[in-house]
């Protein structure tokens, strides 16, 4: 095979739709929207994922997750369930393609990125944050990079990364 005809084996999911809402103005077609596009959508890019490196008995899979993962906060009752939801999933993951030599990885994002995103819908986060406060998009991809790159006799599962100033 060429390098343009070889399978990718790093494949990561990284979707999110973190919104506050009170539980009681919230819709029951936002909290399923919030589910499509967290974890629906990330059972689909799994399945899709396993049907194509699980026989290649090789590959990475990583998805993004975020402190809602683990627990529950006040007026993010859709993105915690989504999130929750996801981490589990990623769990049974790893536990049946782990042994067929395919790497699942779930990692916990606890902490504003400093990408595009944030800082043009809030530009002085990254002043409120000071020096390091928001995570950086290019450690944020050297942390994946490492869980591709683990020998199999020491894989991670599951990471949590924040900036240094991050409560938790």
């Amino acid at each position: 095979m060429t390098p343009r005809e070889t399978p990718a084996d790093l494949l990561v999911f990284t979707m999110g739709n973190n919104q506050a809402i009170d539980f009681r103005e919230m819709t029951a077609q936002h909290f399923e929207d919030s589910w499509r596009v967290g974890c629906f959508a990330g059972f689909l890019f799994a399945r899709e994922a396993a049907r194509r490196l699980a026989p290649l008995g090789r590959g990475t899979v990583i998805f993004t997750g975020a402190s809602g993962s683990l627990r529950g906060r006040p007026r993010f009752a859709a993105f915690n369930a989504t999130k929750g939801g996801l981490r589990l999933m990623v769990q049974s993951m790893a536990r049946e393609f782990g042994p067929q030599g395919l790497h699942v990885a779930h990692v916990i994002i606890d902490g504003g990125i400093e990408g595009e995103r944030l800082l043009s819908r809030m530009p002085d986060r990254k002043d409120k944050a000071g020096p390091d406060g928001l995570l950086g998009i290019e450690a944020i991809v050297e942390n994946y990079w490492h869980i591709h790159r683990q020998p199999r006799s020491a894989w991670t599962h599951e990471i949590d990364i924040r900036p240094y100033k991050e409560t938790f």
